[in-house]
């Protein structure tokens, strides 16, 4: 059973399977950011939703995924590259699969890995960091407003948001192919489907961050 998990295959279940569980989470991280388009009360009542034990104690089981996903997409790009050279992803319909993000899903994991360090110290460091260490978490609503008060954060929040389209456009099919779960008219729809589910995620991520730096540095303003 170990040696399965040594081999290729074995590499590319566990990085599909991580994946999924990483959409998951995003899923519900969206979720709960989607609700300060209704209402601060309605995103606060969110951040103490997710302050619960219950949720707390997954926060490992998170962090555990996102180092197996980003150790398994190293080993697997550096025998990749080693085997086929400049050819990093190998599927099934190459004619299909052959576009920028899947010749570079690593650099774009890269990429999202950097700046989700940047996401953690404007929130995580801020709320959940706190309240673990016996502390008191900031309000939700202003911690959001504060953060993307700035333009430039702003910016490099939607770049983030942007290389994480990418990266789940690729990754959601692909995953569904190394599991098996595809033919040749489900390939297709693997495809379609990921590009929705991306959208969505995104959508709201940056949507959630626009009305933040609106309401931050308009509505305020309006009100005094």
């Amino acid at each position: 059973m170990a040696n399965i998990f040594k081999s290729s295959i074995g590499k590319k279940l566990i990085m599909s399977i991580t994946g999924l569980f990483l959409i998951l989470f995003l899923f519900i991280h969206a979720f709960v950011n989607g609700l300060s388009l209704i209402s601060d009360e309605a995103f606060q009542a969110g951040c103490d939703f997710m302050s619960l034990p219950i949720i707390t104690v997954m926060v490992p089981i998170l962090a555990a995924g996102f180092i197996i996903h980003i150790i398994y997409a190293l080993i697997l790009t550096l025998q990749n590259r080693k085997a086929r050279g400049v050819e990093r992803y190998a599927v099934s319909n190459k004619a299909q699969a052959d576009d920028w993000a899947s010749k570079n899903m690593f650099v774009l994991g890269v990429v999202v890995l950097g700046l989700l360090a940047f996401h953690l110290t404007h929130f995580w460091a801020k709320m959940q960091l706190p309240e673990f260490m016996g502390g008191h978490a900031e309000e939700g609503p202003a911690l959001l407003h504060q953060t993307f008060s700035n333009i430039w954060i702003l910016i490099i929040y939607i770049v983030w948001f942007i290389a994480l389209w990418l990266h789940l456009n690729h990754g959601f099919w692909s995953a569904f192919q190394t599991l098996g779960i595809n033919n040749n008219v489900w390939f297709n729809r693997w495809r379609v489907i990921g590009h929705i589910v991306s959208s969505i995620l995104v959508l709201i991520f940056i949507a959630v961050a626009v009305k933040a730096y609106i309401v931050a540095n308009f509505c305020t303003a309006a009100a005094m």
